[in-house]
């Protein structure tokens, strides 16, 4: 067993009866602690026809200091910019919300879905309530492969500036581009033994270079070198490796819980059913380019009746977590996750006194 392992702790937020701004569901929440001290979280809320606004709502606790519930507090972003909106709707969806020290600003990274197709924006906001567009990510190409016009989403940032790969300090952004014939659903096409597309299939870290005695925050966007990260090692992740919670340090490096897509048994007239699960990887303090643990089985698979059956079958999806300092305890994470498409559960992490045995590398070749 890994020493990993997360323990449900329920569902904090479900659709509210009655609220079409939330009638096909909320889910894949950013989660942030504000200026007060209390916790945030930015979930997606689907209206009728998948148009997506990004909500705000504080998280409440219980005696034991456990999340059971929240408070609606209202919209943090309407689709609104051109690069948002669609002719049949448009949509903000799936954030991360990080709060990078060098601005003390906090920033969203952040689905715009337009007619073009979902792609990376950002956001910027001094108090959580307040946000102000700074557009789309771009990205200089890396050797042969061009990351503009090219689907993008679940990115997150890291909270410190980060060297880039010349040395100098960078606003690094984790991003899993979605190139053609990417997707879970085409993946699927391919035997069940492959070789997976090394630049295509993996999540990279993008740097954005930054003047740190001024850069004005308003000119973030222009990503101009990149490494790849991780590509799919596992069968849980065969079909697919992508983002998940934004970095957060603990005692042994960068933590981030991320997702990975594999192939449920049960057969369908409808075709294959995805599974969409959780696991950890931890990178180096100083280099996080570096993946000092791997785990290599998922740390949380849809089991609850929550998690299998909703918008999208067998989804279980993190996007927030949240160091839990206010009860002293700063081993413990809460890790909140999407659930089918439809809620948004959290679960408990305990991170161990040491990494565990066995962790995997990033095959050369990998093969799935």
């Amino acid at each position: 067993m890994s020493g990993f392992q997360l323990q449900r702790l329920g569902t904090v937020m479900e659709p509210e009866p009655g609220n079409p701004l939330e009638a096909e569901g909320v889910l894949n929440p950013g989660a942030v602690r504000g200026p007060d001290g209390e916790l945030y979280l930015f979930p997606r809320l689907v209206a009728r026809g998948n148009y997506s606004r990004i909500g705000i709502a504080r998280v409440r606790f219980n005696e034991a200091g456990d999340p059971a519930g929240v408070e609606r507090m209202g919209i943090a972003l309407e689709p609104e910019a051109d690069y948002e909106l669609r002719p049949d709707g448009g949509g903000c969806e799936d954030p991360r919300v990080t709060f990078f020290e060098p601005f003390q600003r906090y920033i969203m990274t952040y689905a715009a879905f337009s007619s073009q197709g979902p792609r990376i924006a950002l956001a910027l906001s001094k108090d959580l309530l307040h946000w102000q567009r700074l557009g789309l990510a771009t990205f200089g190409p890396h050797d042969a492969i061009k990351f503009d016009g090219v689907d993008n989403k679940d990115a997150s940032i890291f909270p410190i500036a980060i060297n880039d790969p010349t040395g100098q300090p960078a606003l690094a952004m984790l991003h899993r581009p979605l190139f053609p014939g990417t997707r879970p659903e085409e993946t699927a096409r391919y035997p069940a033994f492959r070789t997976a597309d090394l630049h295509r299939e993996s999540i990279w870290i993008s740097y954005c270079p930054m003047d740190m005695e001024g850069r004005e925050p308003y000119r973030l966007g222009r990503f101009t070198s990149h490494h790849r990260l991780a590509s799919p090692v596992s069968s849980w992740e065969r079909l697919k490796i992508g983002g998940g919670t934004p970095p957060i340090m603990t005692r042994h490096g960068w933590l981030i819980i991320y997702h990975g897509v594999s192939e449920v048994a049960e057969s369908s007239s409808e075709g294959r059913h995805l599974c969409y699960s959780a696991g950890v990887m931890v990178l180096s303090k100083t280099h996080p380019r570096l993946i000092y643990y791997r785990s290599p089985k998922p740390v949380l698979t849809p089991s609850l009746p929550e998690e299998r059956q909703g918008t999208v079958a067998n989804v279980v999806f993190p996007t927030g977590i949240d160091r839990r300092l206010d009860l002293g305890t700063p081993d413990r994470f809460d890790v909140y996750y999407g659930m089918a498409d439809s809620r948004i559960g959290v679960a408990r992490l305990d991170v161990p006194d040491f990494l565990p045995p066995g962790a995997l590398a990033d095959h050369p070749e990998a093969k799935v």
